[in-house]
């Protein structure tokens, strides 16, 4: 079994019928584990006897007939932002590395869990989920499974890297600026940054990163992450953001697909400095789009600037509330953060003032325009997912041979503006890497996104199933 060329809703469906075990899934989840994280760097804490009871449990209800979730049987790994019962959430951070474990799970793990997956442990996170590579002063770095001396991305790097490299078929993510999508576009995977309130995010800690941040899956195709979605998302009385239950089935959505009529392209948004090898990578793609009769309609001022600032200030702020609660309750100090973390904490808390985040959200308000103004010309936007090659154990990829700090410049704006966008393999680089093709919707056209993420994957026709195997 490789959990890399399976489908989740027939590997499900197969549980449900008896077919294979839960704990058949979850113990060859633990052995990839045990033969590949030691390379990978991918799980920081796994309970494997917790796990195989869970298995057990869902084996014995299989047996007595009981009708089980979507995702029956399988095992999946949580993102360490994410509480999940008797794991501790360390944020990847020395500030809550001895924390008590959790004793509930989060809205997103326990719907998860009642839909019939099985926690195996928690996976790498940069610390507060800051940065697009993961790497931390905690657990240490994630590498990539197409190749491990490069960044797995971040901040959800642990959850592409555990996917990619068979261990898991599935785990939790979210998307503050690019964390879904930057991970999925470096590991070759499809994925899915849902509109903001889709996937809860209530319980009873307010959620962090201002409005930012939506909760999602990091999976291996877009009718897997249509499956898993269709599960977890729904409102939840807790989460002031939550959307309705949409009227149709994300999973039925990607049946009978058919090339949309006209979508817009943009190279650089109007402020990006793209590396010619991905645009030419990114370009392919969309020229076989349009010989299935799309129109492509390329447009590059999308923005007048680099929302950068803006958006850094929103998260970094969010962060730095985090940060300075725990530094009240007497839990840590400055030294413990990661030092460049630290910088940009005191960079933010000097430049904030009182109208900071009324500033940001007036941006984010007329960024949304800018995008209600496109989606005129074409009811979606594709744009390279990240701007340049994947860096090799840092978060500074290269563009055009340069190291670039901002190679992350095209996930950020579209979580000022909270729509729903996505990542699909457009190809890959000379050396091996692929290469993800950003794809935008407008406001809560989710399955718009999703079923052109579908489209990309059947008119490319790539296998981006990771080849990896351990070399000890």
């Amino acid at each position: 079994m490789d959990f890399r060329r399976e489908d989740i809703e027939q590997l499900a469906g197969r549980v449900r019928a008896g077919e294979v075990s839960s704990r058949e899934l979850t113990q060859h989840a633990l052995d990839r584990i045990d033969a590949t994280n030691h390379e990978v760097g991918a799980f920081v804490a796994v309970d494997a006897e917790a796990a195989l009871a869970q298995a057990a449990d869902i084996d014995d209800r299989v047996a007595a007939g009981e009708d089980l979730g979507p995702l029956a049987g399988l095992p999946i790994g949580v993102k360490d932002t994410e509480d999940a019962t008797g794991f501790r959430t360390t944020k990847g951070s020395l500030l809550w590395a001895d924390a008590p474990t959790a004793s509930a799970d989060s809205v997103l793990v326990s719907r998860l869990r009642q839909s019939g997956c099985v926690i195996v442990g928690k996976v790498n996170t940069p610390e507060l989920a800051w940065k697009a590579d993961t790497d931390n002063r905690v657990f240490g770095r994630t590498g990539n499974p197409w190749s491990l001396e490069r960044s797995a991305g971040g901040s959800s790097g642990g959850s592409a890297a555990a996917v990619a490299a068979g261990m898991v078929p599935m785990a939790t993510g979210s998307d503050g600026g690019g964390s879904l999508r930057i991970p999925g576009a470096l590991c070759g995977l499809t994925t899915m940054k849902p509109s903001l309130g889709r996937v809860p995010a209530g319980g009873p800690t307010p959620p962090g990163w201002a409005d930012l941040s939506s909760k999602g899956v990091l999976v291996g195709s877009a009718r897997d992450s249509a499956y898993v979605l269709d599960a977890v998302i729904g409102p939840d009385p807790t989460d002031l953001r939550a959307l309705p239950m949409p009227d149709e089935s994300w999973r039925d959505a990607v049946e009978n697909l058919h090339a949309p009529r006209k979508v817009v392209w943009s190279s650089t948004l109007g402020y990006a400095v793209l590396d010619p090898e991905i645009r030419e990578i990114c370009e392919a793609a969309i020229r076989k789009l349009e010989e299935r009769g799309t129109e492509v309609i390329v447009i590059e001022d999308v923005y007048d600037e680099d929302p950068a600032i803006p958006w850094l200030m929103l998260s970094l702020t969010a962060n730095l509330r985090v940060v300075e609660g725990a530094f009240a309750r007497g839990e840590g100090s400055w030294d413990d953060l990661d030092p460049a973390l630290r910088s940009m904490l005191e960079w933010a808390k000097a430049e904030a003032g009182p109208t900071t985040a009324l500033e940001s959200s007036d941006t984010a308000h007329h960024l949304n325009l800018k995008l209600v103004e496109l989606f005129h010309t074409a009811p979606l936007l594709l744009t390279p997912t990240v701007a340049g090659h994947t860096p090799f154990g840092s978060d500074q990829g290269t563009v055009s041979g340069v190291q670039d700090v901002s190679w992350v410049r095209y996930t950020y704006p579209f979580n000022l503006t909270r729509s729903p966008a996505g990542s699909v393999c457009a190809g890959f680089t000379a050396d091996g890497m692929p290469v993800g093709l950003q794809v935008v919707g407008p406001q809560h056209a989710d399955v718009a996104v999703l079923r052109l993420l579908a489209v990309l994957e059947e008119t490319l026709g790539i296998d981006h199933a990771c080849p990896y195997e351990p070399t000890t």
